[in-house]
């Protein structure tokens, strides 16, 4: 019987790998529960590329289990939102994105979770809210909305007004997943933010694609303007 050590270090491995795609199947087919504390801690590597293949992995692994035995997969989102939680005394990294990856690619999760993401980059000051205000924790809500904005996006298009706000954000990176967002959902109203932002030349690594690119603010905003270009929102 592999312990938990050793399942543990086998993910390691297999996410490190350059081939890591094809043994997606192997991580999957390990024992859930093991497999799953395997990836949060897979979430803290010191190697990026392992942090976000381990998004991936949590995606595939957690929406399967969510077919089987749903509120096993939801203990799983639960913990994710007590990782971001101040209360929880820890940072959670990766969380927000798996978090997403995991709606991404089971409905029913997504149905029931996708407002906590949403309410990661809202911000109001007249009551208390779930509010990121550690810039680093809320790009990996802004990319979240990206990256289940490819998949839904009827169940993020209500995140338009902090998308438009994010445009503007003092951090680069979430200006620049901002524009990203933007461009994946097709927000003619984010055309002037974007525009402005052509000349912003903060790099940032994005994670899309299954592959981790090296581009900037600047890039992300053109890009978006393309896409809103050639593929106008028919509703705003």
């Amino acid at each position: 019987m592999l312990t938990t050590r050793q399942c543990k270090h086998q993910v390691l491995t297999l996410l490190a790998q350059a081939d890591w795609e094809a043994q997606l199947p192997e991580i999957m087919a390990l024992p859930t529960q093991k497999v799953v504390g395997a990836l949060f801690g897979a979430l803290h590597s010191s190697v990026s590329a392992v942090r976000w293949h381990a998004v991936t992995a949590f995606g595939l692994v957690v929406a399967g289990l969510a077919d089987t035995a749903p509120e096993k997969a939801r203990i799983i989102m639960r913990r994710f939102l007590w990782n971001l939680n101040e209360e929880s005394g820890g940072i959670g990294w990766g969380s927000a994105e798996a978090m997403a990856e995991i709606m991404a690619q089971s409905p029913l999760l997504a149905k029931e979770y996708h407002n906590h993401l949403l309410a990661y980059i809202h911000e109001d000051h007249c009551r208390p809210d779930c509010y990121l205000e550690y810039a680093p924790l809320r790009r990996g809500a802004v990319w979240g909305l990206g990256r289940l904005s490819q998949v839904r996006p009827d169940l993020t298009l209500r995140a338009e007004p902090d998308l438009l706000c994010a445009l503007k954000d003092c951090d680069g990176p979430i200006r620049g997943l901002a524009a990203w967002t933007c461009g994946i959902l097709g927000l003619n109203s984010a055309a002037p933010g974007l525009q402005h932002l052509q000349t912003d030349a903060t790099p940032l690594d994005i994670y899309t694609d299954r592959r981790e690119i090296q581009t900037t603010v600047a890039r992300l905003a053109q890009e978006a303007l393309t896409t809103l270009s050639q593929h106008p929102q028919a509703t705003t």
